[in-house]
């Protein structure tokens, strides 16, 4: 009796252990994957208002998930912008910003420096594996390649798409030339490489193939790295000028090529979201979506639009560096639009607090844990977004207000507030205000109406912050001019 009440308690136990084993759980560590798109406006996408760019993968994605309606950019151009999202720190602290030079070039020496702690780096040494798909722009040397900053692997160009141009443009260099230039879709015009790790593999990019082989490459390592935590950053080069689409997204946006190259990318959204359900990932996954900076505006419909905010890429106005962002999480966020204030610097700290990985106490940060808030549990714990243009801090807002202390306009355009505001005339060039510009941009997201006089302690509230700011930014060597 006793052996065959041993017997079934053994039994009992085995199968106890063998169905407990069977039984999936969910990892401690979710995965992390951030799309960002070059020069996307606030007002490109569906579900941020545009009337005839058909977007039913982010838009599905948005309603799914959280609409962030407030969020910005380190900077209003590409290298410093990039700079901040993967460091969490205001690109002047790395010397990723310049006055003299905006952007890195194909003949600059200078990078992101080995110094910095990436979102990678710091999750590589949690046990993520990385990867970097797409648009770098933190330098095409080594030691500031990808992989040189916690990136197992990297596919893409390493700058922007319209550099190292070998054809002169058709018949000048007019907006209307470049226009047409960009119109012909001729990659041979632009010896732009593709990179894979640290060598060379194509030359020049067929930048026609470049979403869809980035969206390839992203499938795949979704599948390679599904065993263990992974975070993937796929920076499309797109839809910076020139514009390129594949042959399957010729003449398929009401929007015109600029339409085709962003359904393009709203298809490459939907292709990932689908493999992260296929894969049973999509629960234990936060894809964040979002643009480096505001529209190209002087390529007029080719450059995409900001909707109803002030300005472009290049400037300080609001849609220069208030860009479009979608945060999705099935079974984890709260379906929400959320209006409090975040910025791409919140992304490092917040993925390091998902994860588990320790933030070190070494440095200064700018970015802030959103956790809470994306859980739907609290609010932003950021109180005001600096606008830098290169290495100055031409604006800031604190809650509802926004106070500009110098103007500078969009790359290539007398400024944008001065056709919405014929009282002001701003030259085409840095403007000192004084008395500073004071705008209500909850109620007035397009600055239209300066409310400067009636509210000076709102100004001087502000100079104390700057202050208070500056004596924080420690000089550094700048990397944009080496």
């Amino acid at each position: 009796m006793k052996t065959h009440l041993f017997t079934a308690i053994c039994m009992f136990f085995i199968a106890f252990v063998f169905t407990a084993c069977d039984t999936p759980t969910k990892p401690d560590k979710p995965n992390f994957i951030i799309i960002f798109a070059d020069d996307l406006g606030y007002g490109d996408i569906g579900v941020f208002g545009h009337p005839s760019i058909r977007t039913p993968n982010l838009d599905k994605m948005a309603v799914e998930g959280q609409k962030w309606t407030n969020f910005y950019v380190a900077a209003p151009v590409c290298t410093p912008s990039r700079a901040g999202l993967l460091t969490g720190r205001l690109p002047i602290r790395s010397g990723m910003c310049s006055d003299k030079r905006r952007v890195l070039f194909p003949d600059s020496n200078g990078g992101l420096p080995p110094s910095e702690l990436t979102i990678a780096r710091l999750l590589q040494g949690n046990g993520y594996k990385t990867a970097a798909i797409g648009k770098w722009h933190l330098g095409h040397l080594s030691p500031h390649l990808p992989t040189d900053h916690g990136f197992d692997s990297y596919f893409g160009i390493p700058y922007s798409n319209d550099m190292d141009r070998i054809k002169s443009l058709p018949g000048g260099s007019s907006i209307s030339d470049q226009i047409t230039f960009a119109e012909e879709e001729d990659f041979m015009a632009y010896n732009v490489p593709i990179m894979r790790d640290k060598e060379i593999v194509e030359r020049p990019a067929d930048q026609r193939t470049l979403t869809r082989r980035y969206t390839e490459e992203t499938v795949a390592k979704i599948k390679e790295m599904k065993d263990s935590p992974f975070f993937i950053y796929l920076a499309h080069s797109l839809p910076h000028i020139p514009l390129f689409r594949d042959e399957a997204f010729k003449d398929v946006s009401l929007g015109g090529i600029y339409g085709d190259v962003i359904e393009e990318i709203d298809w490459s959204t939907g292709q990932i979201l689908e493999t992260l359900r296929k894969e049973g990932l999509a629960e234990n996954t936060l894809v964040v979506f979002t643009s480096d900076n505001g529209p190209w505006h002087i390529f007029n419909t080719h450059g995409g639009t900001a909707g109803m905010l002030n300005g472009a890429k290049g400037g300080t106005f609001e849609g220069g560096m208030r860009v479009p962002a979608i945060f999705w999480w099935p079974g984890t966020l709260r379906q929400d639009v959320v209006m409090d204030m975040a910025t791409t610097m919140d992304l490092l700290p917040t993925l390091c607090k998902l994860s588990g990985a320790k933030l070190p106490d070494d440095r200064v940060y700018d970015g802030y844990d959103l956790t809470a808030l994306l859980k739907g549990a609290g609010k932003s714990e950021r109180d005001y977004v600096m606008y830098y243009w290169g290495e100055k801090v031409y604006a800031i807002r604190k809650g509802d207000y926004k106070v500009h202390f110098y103007t500078q306009n969009e790359y290539g355009r007398n400024t944008a507030h001065s056709y919405r505001n014929p009282e002001i005339d701003l030259k085409n060039t840095r403007t000192e205000m004084e008395p500073p510009l004071l705008y209500n941009v909850n109620v007035d997201p397009s600055e239209k109406f300066n409310v400067a006089a009636d509210h000076p302690e709102i100004i001087e509230e502000m100079r104390a912050i700057l202050e208070n700011h500056l004596k924080g930014i420690i000089p550094v060597e700048n990397q944009l001019v080496k």
